[in-house]
């Protein structure tokens, strides 16, 4: 973490720097004539001095917004290590340079010109889009600001701000770097492939002895067995303790009768809306309906599809539209159609099919599952009961195993597992609440009673740790035939690789990929508007990559998607201009090379006025002011 945030720390972020007045800080780096001073000023650069209190607010700031990152208050010793002083140190000796600078071309901000800036500052504006005097005198008391030290500061800003703009904004980078960025980004290519498997290659003969057990040895570390431990565990859950035989049928009868709706299922229906212009094309259409014109044959006269018509499938409560839900629960029968009804949005007839009527589960065919359920809410209020009962036992010096005998839980014991859940055999070894459970195992010792894992949202889980194998070499008798197939892959990888490379100096040497397709009887695929950097399913990032590493014509192996496989390709067109479906937005990437060009351009002013100033620092009285 420290790491990373000292290389964000070394990034070139003037503009922030000097136009952000409290939030943000950025880092200028200091020239090599910077040398340490003995006089009141913490920093001084030209005939601009920073005093301690500034330092110190500074200072204060930086460390506050680095915390609020790390979500902790930092230390002194891990500021220091972050390098907190020295940024600070840097964004003040940058700041006054552009002061001095500003002094020296005498430039200023008229008052009418800085009320204006202050007043546009969207953080003092009310609710009625103007300034707010009294948000804006409540924002700096709750930011420990005076309001003269805020507008002497906006004010310090807004110069420097005149010399930012003057010297970065609207840099344009050259055409010829924006050329390249877009030949290099739009580009398209077509090309010709070859997908080798195995079966392109001879078959690898089983191996002997002594090559496989050189293999073994050179690559033993990969089939080193992990750490396994013994463990003993119980588990406490709700349906770990619950007796459905100890629900009786009185009790689950009155249960039914007082929860029957839960069994209830509503009538659905499948309905369809025909939508009319005015209430007398309405009133046609329910005229045609009641001579024998089908419903379908007027969606048909209005040009339209089932699909436009169709609602949905609705109980009476689930239609969005009361109005429709009474309509088209009235319709008495299957595929009828309901009088003119004024919608929402115009008059319009409805059908109702599929009508699936109203029904209700009867007491016997929801017992069983009634019985269940009862049984878990029963046990989930017994359960600290039995939890409780378990934690004396093992208080009264019962082991694990006798303490789930006198509450009737089950002891599991496990013989072997690691740190991923599997057993000695590679197998996967069921556990409660696995990952917690074998965390916490992992950290035991043998022997120790630990503080039972949470299990689930009610339960728990009580384990002792009986033994610990540690981790060891296995033999190769152990892992011989995982060794085979490991060694038979590998030797298929370089056989298969080492084919794809003859294939591609015989398509280098002017043979035709697809007379070699032939003789090796494959198909030759093809791939056209292939772009840079794309994910493809069949082409590899290895075989995207290669596909841009030369002109056109240009041929490479490399291996398939996973590592599966060769690829053999040959580049068979480039479009250099293909920018009417870019996949990536060039001028986004061309304005950012503007503005961190421009930046760059800041950097090195700031760096000469550095120079050319003279930058001493008083780096006592600076830790002097943070004491």
């Amino acid at each position: 973490m420290l790491e990373s945030l000292r290389k964000g720390a070394q990034t070139w972020v003037a503009k922030a720097l000097l136009l952000i007045l409290v939030a943000s800080f950025g880092v200028w780096g200091i020239s090599s004539s910077l040398v340490t001073g003995t006089s009141n000023a913490v920093v001084t650069v030209g005939d601009v001095k920073v005093s301690p209190t500034d330092f110190r607010l500074a200072y204060e700031r930086q460390l506050s917004a680095l915390s609020q990152r790390f979500g902790t208050r930092l230390t002194s010793e891990q500021a220091r290590a972050l390098g907190v002083e020295n940024q600070v140190f840097a964004e003040l000796v940058a700041g006054a340079a552009l002061d001095q600078l500003s002094q020296d071309m005498s430039l200023g901000l008229s008052e009418d010109r800085l009320a204006q800036l202050i007043a546009d500052d969207p953080a003092f504006k009310g609710p009625n889009g103007k300034f707010d005097r009294v948000a804006f005198s409540s924002i700096l008391r709750n930011a420990g600001l005076r309001e003269d030290d805020y507008i002497n500061n906006r004010s310090q800003v807004a110069v420097r701000s005149q010399v930012v703009e003057a010297v970065s904004d609207g840099y344009k980078a050259p055409e010829t770097l924006t050329n390249a960025i877009k030949q290099y980004q739009n580009e398209a290519r077509s090309l010709d492939y070859l997908l080798l498997s195995n079966a392109n290659i001879d078959p690898v003969k089983t191996p002997a002895d002594d090559v496989i057990s050189a293999w073994f040895e050179k690559n033993k570390d990969k089939y080193r067995a992990p750490e396994y431990r013994k463990i003993v565990y119980v588990a406490l859950s709700p349906k770990d303790i619950a007796d459905p035989s100890g629900i009786d049928d009185i009790a689950l009868r009155e249960d039914y009768e007082k929860n029957k709706d839960k069994y209830r299922t509503a009538e659905m229906r499948t309905v369809e809306q025909l939508t009319f212009p005015d209430r007398m094309t309405a009133d046609e259409a329910a005229t045609k309906l009641a001579s024998g014109t089908t419903f379908d044959a007027l969606v048909a006269e209005q040009g339209k599809m089932a699909t436009d018509v169709l609602l949905g499938d609705f109980s009476k409560a689930t239609m969005p539209d009361q109005t429709l839900a009474e309509a088209a629960f009235a319709i008495a029968a299957e595929g009828g159609t309901s009088p003119v009804v004024d919608g929402m949005f115009g008059p319009l007839i409805l059908r109702a099919t599929n009508i699936r009527p109203e029904s209700t589960k009867t007491f016997e065919e929801v017992k069983e599952e009634l019985r269940n359920e009862m049984a878990l809410a029963q046990a989930s209020q017994d359960l600290m009961a039995v939890h409780d009962r378990f934690e004396d036992a093992q208080a009264n010096g019962a082991k694990i195993e006798e303490a789930a005998n006198q509450t009737k839980l089950k002891a599991v014991t496990i013989e072997a597992v690691d740190s991923t859940g599997k057993g000695k055999d590679n197998e996967d070894i069921s556990l409660p609440e696995e990952s917690a459970l074998l965390a916490e195992v992992f950290k035991t010792d043998v022997g120790l009673e630990s503080a039972p894992v949470n299990y689930g949202r009610d339960g728990y889980v009580w384990y002792e740790v009986l033994d610990v194998f540690p981790e060891r070499d296995r033999t190769l008798d152990e892992v011989r035939e995982t060794v085979v197939a490991d060694w038979t892959a590998e030797q298929q990888r370089e056989a298969l690789a080492k084919k794809a490379a003859e294939v591609a100096e015989r398509v280098r040497k002017g043979e035709k990929i697809a007379d070699i397709a032939s003789d090796m009887g494959i198909a030759v695929e093809t791939k056209a508007g292939l772009r840079r950097g794309v994910e493809d399913v069949v082409l590899s990032p290895a075989a995207v990559a290669a596909a841009f590493a030369g002109p056109l014509g240009h041929v490479a192996n490399t291996a398939g998607v996973g590592g599966e496989g060769q690829i053999v390709l040959q580049v068979t067109d480039v479009n250099s201009d293909a920018a009417g479906d870019a996949l990536t937005n060039v001028d986004q990437q061309i304005e950012a090379v503007a503005r961190a060009s421009g930046d760059d351009i800041l950097d090195q002013m700031v760096s000469s006025l550095q120079t050319a100033y003279g930058v001493s620092i008083n780096r006592s009285l600076a830790e002097r002011s943070m004491q």
